[in-house]
């Protein structure tokens, strides 16, 4: 075993994923075309343990985005999620400064937690992970903490375990809050869809299904 080995952070978030950091996120996009659409606001959770190896919430960093420059500002999305991106009183930041110091937080906690790598934990998780690879190669970042193609998706998850697909309906079936007023901003959807990973999660250890 080499000295690097020997050093390597072994933690029980390290060893629950194969080694890869669960990051529930969520985006609120001015359309459907992770190409062409802009993102307007991004949230992300950061997970962890308690001492009962119980996946918990620990923080969560959001962010408003600008619109990048040519960017589609569809008028059915922005009028389904009530975001207004020319409000005067709107703090944002570039999608290169918001992505760039997002992904630091993650691999920031990817180090402390000994992972190899971040996976994208999502509601429809396919979606949010397309805005994510657009924003990544239009900036040409670097170091993308996150799976290339691998997700969690917590629909597919609720249909297994509460028989419901919808984010408020799975959350009311796992006996958990949700607000409607409140859905459709990104820190208020990451933080209900992060109660809810962590409640199917739990649950499934409970049952015997995890060490």
């Amino acid at each position: 075993m080499t000295e690097k080995q020997k050093a390597k952070i072994v933690t029980p978030l390290s060893t629950r994923f194969r080694g890869y950091l669960p990051v529930v996120l969520d985006i609120e996009t001015a359309g459907f075309n992770s190409e062409t659409d802009a993102i307007l606001e991004i949230s992300a959770v950061m997970l962890g343990m308690d001492d009962r190896e119980h996946l918990i919430p620990e923080e969560t960093h959001t962010y408003h985005v600008q619109p990048f420059e040519g960017a589609n500002l569809n008028e059915a999305s922005l009028k389904f999620t009530g975001i207004n991106p020319h409000h005067p009183l709107r703090i944002a930041h570039p999608e290169k400064d918001v992505f760039s110091d997002m992904f630091k937080h993650i691999r920031k906690k990817m180090k402390a937690e000994g992972c190899n790598r971040a996976i994208l934990v999502a509601h429809n998780a396919h979606f949010d992970h397309g805005f994510i690879r657009a924003a990544t190669e239009r900036h040409k970042l670097k170091r993308n903490p996150f799976h290339p193609f691998s997700s969690l998706d917590t629909v597919s998850l609720s249909a297994l375990s509460l028989g419901q697909t919808v984010l408020a309906r799975a959350c009311e079936a796992a006996g958990l809050e949700f607000d409607n007023e409140q859905a459709h901003s990104a820190k208020y959807d990451a933080e209900k869809t992060a109660d809810l990973f962590c409640h199917i999660v739990n649950h499934w250890k409970n049952l015997g299904g995890w060490p």
